[in-house]
């Protein structure tokens, strides 16, 4: 399997994706297949409020998106890996078809909306051993408010155990409700002809409705039920810098506010830093 997504990203070539994220492009009616590659450092990662590697532990992601020929369907291939040994067994690849749309194109109340299917495989372990499987829907409308640049998002997850009788246990089966509000500002820009430079707010709140990643094969980060509750938020701050030639660096800065000890016992801040080549 390593070597299959090897492959895969060199023919491609390297992304950035973001947790965590997760903004929502509008693709074109083009006839063109059109993507990007690229990779990225994070001190730790966090994902969906745990802490994944534990002990703050950095970890790098390559990531390879592409838009199939303006249709609105697209392809999204992620690896995760930490950069400390020990974590062999929570490092993991991510394969994710989606379809995006918006309906009520042209209105204040046009709403953007994006459905997928992710498939988490855990490559160390044996096949299906720790794998799993989503499906999510992520709204957005982004002339609601009737203020630049200020658009509120709602995502709904359901993830499940790709096997039956799966050893990850009950908790690996369950809903995320995750309410986003981004707001995007430009300033002057400081380079030589880049005009303005523009940054984007991000905030979300997550509700968990009893579920972890990883169920009882995680004994480092599990520590017992998951409670039905509001887990954490999330602040973050991030930019793209344009070097040209359709490649981009993007620094982030992220703080996560720990609401229930049964997701994560403390406060979390981490920074990202990725580079990306769209073609």
């Amino acid at each position: 399997m390593k070597s299959l997504m090897l492959v895969v990203l060199i023919l491609l070539t390297p992304v950035l994706g973001l947790a965590q994220a997760d903004d929502i492009e509008m693709m074109g009616l083009g006839a063109e297949l059109h993507g990007s590659v690229g990779i990225a450092w994070q001190s730790k990662y966090i994902w969906r409020g745990f802490d994944i590697y534990a002990d703050d532990t950095s970890a790098a992601q390559v990531t390879a998106n592409l838009d199939l020929f303006g249709t609105g369907f697209g392809l999204n291939v992620a690896g995760h890996r930490a950069n400390s040994s020990g974590y062999e067994n929570a490092e993991r690849w991510d394969y994710n078809l989606y379809y995006a749309n918006v309906l009520g194109a042209g209105e204040p109340s046009a709403m953007h909306y994006r459905v997928g299917f992710v498939y988490y495989n855990y490559a160390q372990l044996q096949p299906q051993v720790r794998d799993l499987q989503e499906m999510h829907a992520i709204l957005s409308w982004p002339g609601v408010t009737g203020v630049k640049g200020l658009v509120p998002s709602y995502a709904v997850v359901g993830a499940w155990p790709a096997r039956t009788g799966s050893a990850l246990g009950e908790n690996a089966s369950g809903f995320l409700h995750i309410a986003m509000l981004d707001f995007t500002f430009a300033v002057p820009g400081d380079v030589s002809g880049t005009p303005e430079q523009v940054f984007r707010l991000h905030s979300e709140f997550v509700f968990n409705d009893g579920w972890h990643p990883a169920g009882a094969l995680d004994q480092s980060a599990f520590r017992g039920n998951v409670d039905h509750d509001w887990s954490n938020a999330v602040l973050g701050i991030s930019t793209d810098m344009d070097l040209g030639f359709g490649f981009t660096v993007t620094p982030s800065v992220y703080y996560q506010l720990h609401m229930e000890d049964s997701v994560n016992i403390e406060d979390e801040a981490w920074l990202f830093l990725g580079a990306q080549y769209a073609f």
